[in-house]
């Protein structure tokens, strides 16, 4: 399995033919939805491991946002309990439509990782074609995965909006600033556009091919050549539309403090300028 040149997905039927000869993450996470591990010994990707969100693929939150990047020697070793290693293949999946998996994708490239793809039609598209389900706490061996510079890139608050497309990926009522339900000031960062991660999939759950996303994305500038970072309420997301991208050809960046960090300094612009509360 290469991702480099196979793309950044794999479909459920083949992750089958797979198994045993990858590593497989289950990064199963919703806010207020079910607890992960709970859920994921009741069924799993047989041979995969459970990989927590907040613990092992976010630093504690604070003046970095909600989810800020754990650090290095954290990470280095939540993927090697997981069973990563350096040289074998890895498949990462959730039950939140792959926006908990695209933040592993992202995380696992930005460290070294050279082969990750994320489970197109997650667990639920799984569950729907009937295939193996393994229950259980689950055990594999540990890895030896050794993080170092990869190819994901991201920005910081100091460089974000001189950036050329700045996307915002979260619900087109959250950016325009008519409702907050997470963090405490409304709005998005000046500047920015909208392509909530809900235009990435398909009415199966499915991401949409690299053309029609190409069109998706187009539509506000992102297009191969353009300066493009990807931005929602604290860094999760947003990798969802990095993702996407990178299926239709175009590389972004990933702002990982996101709105949650932007908004922690008071004298940082937010629009609409009404919008912002004390």
């Amino acid at each position: 399995m290469a991702a480099s040149s196979a793309g950044p997905l794999v479909t459920a039927e083949a992750l089958t033919r797979l198994l045993g000869d990858v590593s497989v993450l289950d990064v199963r996470y919703r806010l207020g939805g079910p607890a992960g591990p709970e859920e994921f010994a009741s069924g799993h990707v047989p041979g995969a491991a459970f990989v927590d969100l907040d613990r092992d693929l976010a630093g504690p939150p604070g003046a970095g946002g909600r989810h800020p990047l754990p650090a290095v020697g954290a990470f280095q070793a939540a993927m090697r309990r997981a069973g990563v290693c350096n040289d074998r293949p890895v498949v990462v999946y959730d039950d939140w439509a792959g926006h908990a998996a695209a933040r592993a994708w992202w995380l696992l490239r930005h460290h070294g990782h050279r082969d990750v793809r994320v489970l197109d039609g997650a667990w639920s598209g799984w569950r729907a074609l009937g295939l193996a389900v393994e229950t259980g706490p689950g055990s594999v061996p540990g890895g030896d995965f050794s993080a170092g510079p990869g190819t994901s890139a991201m920005v910081d608050a100091a460089a974000v909006q001189r950036v050329g497309v700045l996307i915002d990926a979260r619900a087109p009522e959250r950016f325009r600033g008519e409702t907050e339900p997470v963090d405490p000031v409304a709005g998005h960062i000046p500047g920015a556009v909208n392509v909530p991660t809900s235009r990435n999939l398909t009415d199966q759950g499915l991401f949409r091919s690299a053309e029609e996303l190409r069109a998706v994305y187009a539509e506000v500038g992102a297009v191969p050549g353009a300066d493009v970072a990807a931005y929602c309420g604290s860094g999760v997301t947003a990798a969802h539309d990095v993702l996407a991208l990178e299926i239709a050809g175009v590389p972004a960046a990933l702002y990982p403090g996101s709105w949650s960090e932007w908004i922690t300094d008071p004298t940082r612009p937010v629009s609409p300028a009404s919008r912002r509360r004390t």
